[in-house]
């Protein structure tokens, strides 16, 4: 399905009444152009028929942050408390906002919940998510507040050395905004979480979802929100650190890994994937485990890639992949994203994915 086919669909499940000269008013091209995207959509089985009739298609919910990313590259080894000659750019992000960016690159269809304001920044943000075929329709665009802001540094070699986010307006994804779109949660395939959303959202996830929960710690600080619900997530990402601090484990060797994902595999989580920066990654379930190195890769900005993994395991998932093909997505997927300055790779793609995947090892 192209991105522009998206969009109608999108539009056409937030009002099936809608006109094909309204469908074409919005998209700034002829009714008849319209009518052919209808009609290929309905070849491709999306459209059951005349008056708009959908079927119900695969889809992936995201829940999370968006904002906006400000960068500051250093050309030389940082120096504290002086200022360092570099380079500062500025981009979309939120890790919710590039998990969805990511899948939609790689074919799936996105559904996101989120909270943003109504400034120029949540301008940017909602019509770049139009452009990606992202829908939004079910967010929250708040009058008067401001639209997350993260502002990170890296050194020379892009690897990030200090953040500063301010996520308040993430306050707002409270457990009655969900409640309110339980019916598409539970219609979804999947659901993926950052642990920017409030502890009583991730709750009320965990306890009214039948739908498999893929969750990202996003930091130390709010990884913690997910230990009362470890029990009842299907797929966890924690890196090095965030693993330490939800199984208690100080981890200096690959038994100590092995020992800390045990630890929260006992809780009944399904699956876990520790991310270990330069060592590769681990991934486990109760019946069987990998190891797996990096993908050898020319490393240009790591700020990414964490988002990039992340959305590979739930593209894997719904492609039925194993445990070792998940853990290769997931790593390929990292060795694309850190490959651009940005923080995401507008290379991404399944097909890139399956071919990086296919020359690995």
């Amino acid at each position: 399905m192209t991105q522009r086919e998206r969009q109608i669909l999108q539009w056409i499940e937030s009002d099936p009444m809608i006109s094909q000269a309204e469908l074409a008013q919005r998209l700034g091209i002829t009714r008849s152009s319209v009518a052919v995207h209808i009609s290929n959509l309905i070849k491709k089985g999306c459209i059951a028929g005349k008056g708009y009739v959908l079927r119900t298609g695969t889809y992936a919910v995201v829940i999370g942050g968006v904002n906006i990313d400000i960068c500051g590259k250093s050309f030389a080894p940082l120096v504290a408390q002086d200022s360092n000659p570099g380079t500062v750019s500025m981009s979309l992000g939120g890790v919710g906002r590039n998990i969805a960016h990511n899948l939609s690159l790689m074919g799936t269809d996105v559904r996101m919940l989120t909270a943003y304001g109504d400034d120029l920044h949540g301008q940017k943000i909602a019509v770049s998510c139009s452009e990606l075929g992202i829908d939004l329709s079910h967010a929250l665009r708040l009058s008067g507040e401001s639209t997350s802001t993260y502002l990170y540094l890296t050194n020379e070699k892009g690897e990030m050395a200090l953040a500063v986010s301010d996520m308040s307006v993430c306050s707002k994804i409270t457990p009655a905004y969900l409640s309110s779109n339980l019916a598409l949660l539970q219609n979804a395939q999947v659901i993926v979480c950052d642990a920017n959303i409030p502890q009583e959202s991730l709750v009320y996830l965990a306890e009214n979802c039948t739908v498999p929960i893929f969750c990202d710690p996003v930091s130390t600080i709010k990884a913690e929100k997910l230990r009362p619900i470890l029990g009842k997530i299907h797929t966890l990402k924690p890196n090095r650190l965030e693993a330490e601090l939800l199984s208690g484990i100080p981890i200096r060797n690959k038994d100590d890994v092995e020992a800390a994902a045990k630890v929260l595999l006992d809780t009944g989580l399904r699956r876990v994937f520790i991310s270990l920066g330069a060592d590769g990654c681990y991934g486990a379930t109760h019946t069987e485990q990998a190891w797996m190195p990096n993908f050898p890769t020319k490393m240009i900005n790591t700020t990414g890639c964490g988002d990039a993994f992340m959305a590979a395991l739930v593209w894997a998932y719904l492609e039925g992949t194993d445990l070792q093909g998940t853990l290769k997505a997931g790593l390929a997927a990292a060795s694309i994203a850190i490959e651009t300055q940005e923080t995401i790779n507008p290379a991404m793609s399944s097909t890139l994915l399956k071919s990086r995947i296919a020359n690995y090892g």
